[in-house]
């Protein structure tokens, strides 16, 4: 079976770079002349995604950009922090005719879908593990920006918050407010996200014992099977970070269930700032609308053939004091 050529094949044989190539291929200005004849060769030359290619090269665009989540729908349609990015996508969207696709599906459905001429590029996030829908997407020269850092590493650019300092900062409180035995409930092991969280937490327990973590899916359920889980471990526990507040809802109503008192008995710290609670919830903050419209101005940048972009934007956070802790 002949393997079809990807956009390396087109960069090496036009002389020119990979982002050059999606530029060419993506109908975007300040593309100089000769490098556009000589991709259009290329792609002649190697029979590159004749569909892609052809619409491309003929000057189309599709005004659309897809967001692509990497997560079942019920838990992107009920989850706050997504609600947020959309809104964040959709402001900065707004006076640029572009239209929205939202896609939770299977990888290899939205890479076929994504890669046929349907939109101009991609968001992607919630990525788990070494997700191959970034190279994909990639690799066929549609313009893509990912959400969170991708745990595979690669080329394609990305938005992220802090969320390493923000842990940090999440558990440096916890340890200034006198607790001993500090927990935390981590996000999945095979996202980003959860690592840098964890590692926040660990550096800040520099010294300390840091053996008290149970990983868990950014669930309410998941927090409190987590939570519950810690405190038999653990029971006079007296403080937790936990890494998302939507895990901290369910934290909340184990530590009520097992006749904890926050925060006499023990103290907790979210992520995010996305959730009411019981106790109001110290957390960390991130601008997830920020975060929703830094990502479409990165992809709309990229999309224009914009020169000089930075390959990585962090957002800052910041810890908000409320009752929990």
């Amino acid at each position: 079976m002949t393997t079809r050529p990807g956009i390396d094949e087109v960069a090496r044989l036009a002389g020119v770079s990979k982002s050059t190539v999606s530029r060419v291929l993506n109908g975007a200005p300040h593309v100089s002349s000769r490098a556009r004849e000589a991709v259009r060769k290329a792609v002649v030359k190697l029979d590159y995604t004749p569909n892609q290619a052809a619409r491309s090269l003929a000057g189309h665009r599709a005004h659309a950009i897809a967001l692509v989540v990497s997560e079942p729908s019920g838990r992107v349609l009920t989850d706050p922090f997504f609600a947020g990015v959309m809104r964040g996508v959709h402001a900065e969207l707004a006076g640029h005719r572009t239209q929205l696709v939202l896609m939770m599906s299977e990888p290899g459905d939205v890479g076929s879908y994504l890669t046929n001429g349907h939109v101009d590029g991609a968001l992607v996030i919630s990525l788990h593990g070494h997700d191959p829908l970034l190279s994909l997407l990639y690799d066929n020269g549609l313009p893509v920006v990912a959400g969170g850092r991708p745990l595979a590493g690669g080329p394609v650019p990305y938005v992220d918050s802090d969320n390493f300092t923000g842990a940090v900062d999440a558990t440096q409180h916890l340890i200034s407010l006198g607790c001993q035995r500090i927990a935390t409930i981590a996000g999945p092991s095979d996202m980003a996200v959860g690592l840098d969280r964890l590692s926040g937490w660990r550096r800040a327990m520099s010294g300390r014992r840091a053996d008290l973590v149970a990983y868990s899916d950014f669930t309410p359920e998941g927090g409190a099977a987590a939570m519950t889980s810690l405190l038999a471990r653990q029971p006079d526990l007296d403080g937790v970070f936990v890494a998302a507040d939507i895990m901290a809802l369910g934290a909340l109503q184990a530590l009520h269930a097992a006749g904890r008192r926050v925060p006499d008995d023990v103290a907790v710290v979210g992520f995010d700032d996305s959730v009411p609670a019981v106790p109001p919830l110290t957390t960390v903050k991130q601008d997830v609308e920020k975060f929703g419209r830094m990502l479409t101005w990165r992809l709309l940048a990229e999309i224009e053939g914009e020169e000089g972009l930075p390959p990585t934007v962090l957002l800052p956070t910041s810890l908000v004091r409320r009752t929990s802790a």
